[in-house]
């Protein structure tokens, strides 16, 4: 069993820099018992960025919580991350 966290990448500020009118989509699957992501998929405009990252956090098995300190830059579509981060919290 995994959670599904899902976002709207249009309302990051950075992908509507990227390209007025923007459309994409993100979303993580997360272990809620080792608390790591262990999937992702990013779909739109400019998101082979993201890619990198995603390898990474999934490979180390990098916790969720210590994601929060990997401060996204912004106006990028990377601030996804940060915005993923807070729905998975939030939910």
């Amino acid at each position: 069993m995994v959670d599904v966290v899902d976002y709207d990448l249009s309302r990051v500020i950075g992908a509507q820099q990227y390209l007025p009118g923007y459309r994409g989509q993100a979303r993580l699957l997360i272990d809620p018992h080792q608390r790591t992501i262990v999937g992702a998929t990013f779909a739109g405009p400019g998101t082979a960025e993201l890619l990198h990252s995603a390898t990474i956090a999934i490979t180390a098995g990098v916790p969720i919580d210590r994601l929060w300190h990997a401060v996204p830059p912004f106006p990028t579509i990377s601030e996804v991350w940060l915005r993923l981060l807070e729905t998975y919290r939030d939910r």
